[in-house]
């Protein structure tokens, strides 16, 4: 008997590091996209539990068209999981789905290069308009929330200063605030350690500190009020 279903014209992945939660929302967009939701059509959804389970993903679907991403879990904390995200995959588009949503939290996720921002306690159908819209090129942000320019000096000097580093030497910073080592982070690379003590100097040169643990500490103030984020409301 043939099948008539139509073709995914989207490949989705959620990552989460709670299985209900995935599972959840797997459930929810695939009713609301395989509906025909806003013309986007259905979707293909993927699913990972932590980061590391991502990165596999990408490399073995590496046509991902959306990533949504808890904003902490085993492997990432505060914004380093989107800053890897952005740097590697500029062009694929990242929506932040979390329990931390307040204001500020919301703005630097948007500020460092996020497509989206769905609180997790938003309606089915707020989360399928935020994903059709973001599929469809625009950026989706809460209606009630104002997202004002950063009022606090040092978080938008931080954030001038990330801005500043090119997406090899985000990777790096990335992978220095998981804790890992300049041998493990040019095993990552596929560089020589020379060439990441290079970029971790050129880091700590642009970011105006004078150790890793200070970069960590810069990067950890952004990202303050996500750590900790596990919740599945």
């Amino acid at each position: 008997m043939p099948n008539n279903s139509p073709e995914p014209v989207a490949t989705l992945i959620i990552v989460d590091d709670h299985p209900l939660f995935r599972g959840a929302m797997r459930q929810a967009l695939s009713g609301g996209l395989d509906a025909g939701m806003a013309g986007i059509g259905p979707a293909a959804i993927l699913e990972a539990g932590d980061f590391a389970q991502l990165q596999a993903q990408l490399l073995e679907t590496p046509d991902i068209d959306l990533v949504l991403l808890d904003l902490s879990m085993p492997g990432v904390s505060g914004f380093s999981g989107l800053m890897a995200l952005r740097a590697e995959h500029a062009t694929m588009p990242v929506v932040i789905v979390s329990a931390s949503d307040d204001p500020a939290t919301i703005r630097r996720a948007l500020e460092l290069g996020a497509s989206g921002f769905v609180p997790k306690s938003a309606g089915i159908e707020t989360i399928r308009e935020a994903i059709s819209s973001v599929l469809r090129g625009d950026v989706w942000k809460p209606a009630d929330v104002d997202l004002a320019s950063e009022t606090d000096p040092e978080i938008a000097d931080i954030l001038s200063k990330l801005s500043t580093l090119t997406p090899q030497q985000t990777r790096v910073l990335s992978m220095i605030s998981r804790g890992l080592l300049n041998k493990q982070i040019a095993y990552e690379l596929s560089v020589s350690e020379a060439t990441v003590k290079a970029h971790v100097s050129a880091v700590l040169q642009k970011l105006n500190v004078d150790s890793r643990t200070q970069a960590v500490i810069q990067l950890s103030k952004l990202g303050s009020d996500a750590i900790g984020d596990h919740s599945i409301g």
